[in-house]
This record gives structure tokens, C-alpha cells and sequence, in this order.
């Protein structure tokens, strides 16, 4: 086999056999694109620790997050190799992944996000702006999520919406009193509207009487936080990460955060115990025993 029939194999395994996104399966495959290219037409079987070595070195100014997906993607390329008998070893093995600064995730304060939700509604763009902004803070999911919503995934009688998350994965997010009033106003009274005689399975629509994208809903919500003199930068996961933190600081349970948010791994929910301790011990700041002797 030529190098492209491996990368093919192994692209189409994450796409049939782990049902990965397009997304993740266009990045990897830009990903191994961009190694091709760097190993100039040397066989795939022929490359040796030192040759991704090599490479890592080559992206020496890449940011070191980035760095370690590139290599994370050539090790699982690797490691498909060889547990489909086309390969010995791993050139991988012994790479040590980048060490990645761990940073906190931005989020709005329980008052910011009250003031963000509440904008003069005038319109229905505005009215289905407020059901988005709504229903991303009442579930806290992915934007991506958020656009491909259909109607079908909406059950306002039962106040719970089905999601579609990462890797074919479905789950079940309950939605507020006022998320579902919203919800309502939207799809009965102003939906139609602005499908403008088109037909969409889409929950949300754009002034084109198209589904709205993740472009446009960014748009709408920079717009709102500026009008809403939100001085902290913003964006569709700014609330995914607020709604997070303020569940837990109310003393939700991590694993259910974890299964609200479809998260696939408790680690990665476990950042939120950060920015409450960080919160908890700022407040403690405060308090006068907590000042040091001689300050």
C-alpha cells in the first residue's frame, strides 16, 4: 500500500467503526496532510522516532496544545497500524506528549449571565436569540449541538430536549420553566415567520429561512453581550462554561455535570472544581483572619 491508502484506512475506521464527527475526522485528516507533507514521500513503514521527532521540532512555534494533538494523531495513526497487523512498533511509543499549561475556563458570573439573558426583545430575531441563549444556559450545550437541534428533539410538555453529542452520543438535558416559556413563544409564534414559506426540520432559523449557523448565532451573541455592556470576552462556550460552575457551585453532583454535559470523560468536567475553589478561596480573601501577619 502508498501512504494514502494508510491514511484512507485509518480515516475511514474513525468514521465507521469510532463514528467520530466530520469535524474531528476533517482535522485529523488535515492533520496527517500536513506530516505527508513533511515526510516528503518516505514510506510510511520506513519513519522512526526520530523522524516525528523531527516533525514535532519542525512546529516548534505551534502552541504546545496544538503540538500534542498532532502528535496524538500520529500515535493513534500508528497505533491503527499496528493493531491491524500493518505495522511492528509504533514510532510513537516512547514520545512523551507536551506538557500543556492547564488554563480556567472563562465564565460569566451568575449576575452577568442574568444581565446578558435579559435584552429588549422587539423582534422575532430577538425572541429567537433569547430561546438560544436560554436553552444553551438551561443545558449548557455545545453550540454545534444548540444549530442542530430539530424540532423533533423538543419535548416542552415533558422539559426535556434529546441531544445529539459527540460521537453519535444521545442524551437527555433538562430545561428550565423559563427556557420552556421561551421555547414556546418562539416555535408557536415566530418560527413560521421567519422560515418565509420554506420547510426546515431546524429548531432555529435565520433571516434567510435557513437553519442559522454557528457564524451567525456568534454573531448575534457578541452583539447582545456589547449591547448588554458584558465587559468579559464571550462566546457560545463562555455560557456552557458558566452554566457548569454555577451548577456546581450550587452543589450539583460532578457525574451528573458530567452526563449533562456528555462529557466521556470525568477529568475533563473536573476543571470546573477549579474555578469554585479559585472562587471560594478569593471570597476567603476577604475575610479579615485571612490576612497574613505583617501585611
Amino acid at each position: 500500500m502508498n501512504n494514502q491508502e494508510y491514511y484512507t484506512k485509518y480515516l475511514d475506521s474513525l468514521q465507521f467503526e469510532r463514528k467520530l464527527s466530520k469535524n474531528t475526522i476533517l482535522s485529523y485528516q488535515d492533520n496527517l496532510n500536513r506530516f505527508e507533507e513533511f515526510i516528503s514521500g518516505k514510506k510510511i513503514k520506513d519513519i522512526t522516532q526520530k523522524d516525528i521527532e523531527a516533525y514535532l521540532k519542525f512546529n516548534d512555534l505551534m502552541a504546545e496544545k496544538s503540538k500534542a494533538h498532532y502528535l496524538t494523531v500520529i500515535r493513534n495513526f500508528y497505533q491503527f497500524l499496528v493493531y491491524e497487523d500493518l505495522m511492528d512498533k509504533n514510532p510513537c511509543e516512547t514520545i512523551k506528549q507536551p506538557k500543556i499549561s492547564k488554563t480556567l475556563p472563562h465564565y460569566l458570573t451568575e449576575e452577568e449571565t442574568y444581565k446578558l439573558l435579559d435584552f429588549p426583545l422587539n423582534t422575532p430575531f430577538d425572541y429567537r436569540n433569547k430561546a438560544m441563549l436560554e436553552l444553551l444556559y438551561a443545558t449548557g450545550i455545545r453550540v454545534s449541538e444548540l444549530v442542530n437541534l430539530k424540532l423533533t428533539n423538543i419535548h416542552l410538555d415533558e422539559d426535556l430536549i434529546r441531544v445529539m453529542g459527540k460521537g453519535s452520543k444521545e442524551r437527555l438535558c433538562p430545561i428550565s420553566e423559563i427556557c420552556e416559556k421561551y421555547l414556546r413563544i418562539y416555535i408557536y409564534e415566530y418560527r413560521n415567520g421567519l422560515l418565509k414559506n420554506k420547510t426546515s426540520e431546524y429548531l432555529f432559523i435565520n433571516n434567510f429561512g435557513n437553519p442559522i449557523t454557528r457564524q451567525g448565532f456568534f454573531k448575534n451573541l457578541k452583539q447582545i453581550a456589547q449591547m448588554q455592556k458584558i465587559e468579559k470576552e464571550i462566546s457560545p462556550h463562555t455560557i456552557r462554561h458558566s452554566y457548569a460552575t454555577h451548577l456546581l457551585s450550587h452543589g450539583a453532583d460532578l457525574r451528573i455535570i458530567q452526563e449533562l454535559l456528555g462529557h466521556s470523560d470525568l477529568a475533563t468536567t473536573e476543571i470546573y472544581t477549579h474555578i469554585v475553589n479559585e472562587k471560594i478561596k478569593s471570597e476567603y480573601e476577604k475575610h479579615p483572619h485571612a490576612k497574613k501577619e505583617g501585611n
